[in-house]
């Protein structure tokens, strides 16, 4: 139960067309999240620095992360996703090889021109080291394995390179493992090469991202790993029925049996169904004019959304989806994958960018957690897994 006390009701009409509760952090919630190491699993500033070149070092125009906002935010600890597109143009064509490597060049481009501000992060003791220091650590985390092009040795290339955990696929299969987001099962799961990989991404200390792949997949991976994997940008799909990108009750408990960690994606298409359904209409709506023969406007999106107000998800709802893991697996196993500069504009009210963190800790304060287990969701339990990943490495 949300505590009035602590909320101003902003009597103001969202673009959803909803009234909706603005919470105002407390002095309490700001100093907690900036007192605390705060890892950010998935932000998707590499590409879109890639696509579209921003100093994120300074104040930025766009986008939803840059420092000056990050450091509002009590951000300290992002992991950059090295993110590849799942283009048939780059799989198995050295494409992806090449893209992901210009990305990480990018993110030690910021470090090598901000040294004061920011520094690469390879392990848990470079968080704890460079937090205690005041700078914010780039971490890398690469979303989707096709840079890997069926080389083990290119594993070992991404993770000297400071790649510290791999989403196997992206929105199509590839030659690791099926996508969710993909209904040509190619393997079944994972292929011959995916099952080589997982163990060897044990092996070396790489943690393994489920997000984006197939249930089959999924359980695959549950069967293999003999380290706790994470979920590093996905929500449930107990509030967003048919989406299998997200994940379901049972695989939460196969989850916690392997000690893993789900970072919430705050997308609202991941977050309620409702949006995800305004997506699938609006999809509909193009298919239905290009089958006509009429080219679609510039200003198709713009004007569709206008007459349907796209129904963004609240702060709240986030925060449901937070509660349900803690329920039913557990604290230890829930943490924070905003994919924040990778959802575009569907991001919730009161979690618009970088800056708004602290909302969500007087969110999470007002439903009664207490400040160890806030600690956890926002750092604690993914440093948990990235270390008994690191110890495992060093016993093998």
């Amino acid at each position: 139960m949300i505590k009035l006390s602590s909320i101003v009701i902003a009597m103001s009409i969202a673009l959803t067309g909803a009234v909706h509760a603005e919470i105002t952090p407390s002095d309490k919630a700001i100093k907690l999240t900036h007192d605390t190491i705060l890892i950010d699993t998935h932000i998707d500033v590499p590409y879109r620095i890639h696509d579209k070149w921003a100093d994120v070092t300074k104040a930025t125009d766009g986008g939803d992360f840059d420092y000056p906002r990050a450091v509002k935010g009590g951000l300290n600890a992002p992991f950059m996703s090295i993110y590849i597109p799942a283009h048939l143009e780059f799989e198995g064509k050295g494409k992806s090889f090449q893209l992901a490597n210009q990305l990480i060049d990018g993110m030690e481009a910021i470090a090598q021109r901000a040294p004061d501000k920011f520094a690469i992060a390879s392990s848990t003791s470079d968080i704890e080291a460079q937090f205690k220091q005041g700078k914010m650590s780039i971490a890398m985390g690469m979303e989707n394995g096709s840079p890997i092009e069926g080389d083990l040795n290119n594993l070992q290339h991404f993770f000297d390179r400071g790649v510290r955990y791999i989403t196997l696929a992206h929105s199509q299969s590839n030659h690791i493992s099926d996508s969710s987001y993909d209904i040509r099962r190619k393997w079944k799961g994972l292929s011959p090469f995916g099952k080589e990989l997982v163990k060897e991404m044990n092996n070396i200390g790489m943690l393994i991202d489920v997000s984006h792949i197939s249930d089959d997949a999924f359980y695959q991976v549950m069967e293999l790993s003999n380290t706790p994997v994470i979920a590093s940008h996905s929500s449930l799909r107990k509030y967003t029925p048919g989406f299998e990108r997200n994940m379901n009750d049972d695989m939460l408990l196969a989850l916690k049996k392997n000690g893993g960690v789900i970072q919430i994606n705050f997308g609202s298409s991941f977050v309620t169904a409702k949006a995800g359904t305004w997506g699938k209409q609006l999809k509909s709506k193009k298919e239905a004019v290009k089958k006509d023969g009429t080219k679609l406007s510039k200003d198709f999106d713009a004007m569709y959304r206008a007459k349907n107000p796209y129904p963004f998800a609240s702060l709240e709802q986030v925060l449901d989806h937070i509660d349900h893991v803690v329920k039913l697996i557990g604290i230890e196993h829930v943490g924070i994958g905003s994919d924040y500069d990778g959802v575009g504009d569907s991001l919730p009210i009161g979690l618009k960018d970088v800056s708004s963190y602290p909302n969500l800790v007087q969110g999470l304060m007002d439903r009664g957690y207490s400040d160890s287990d806030i600690k956890k969701i926002l750092s604690g339990n993914t440093l948990r897994v990235w270390k008994q990943a690191e110890q495992y490495a060093k016993s093998h």
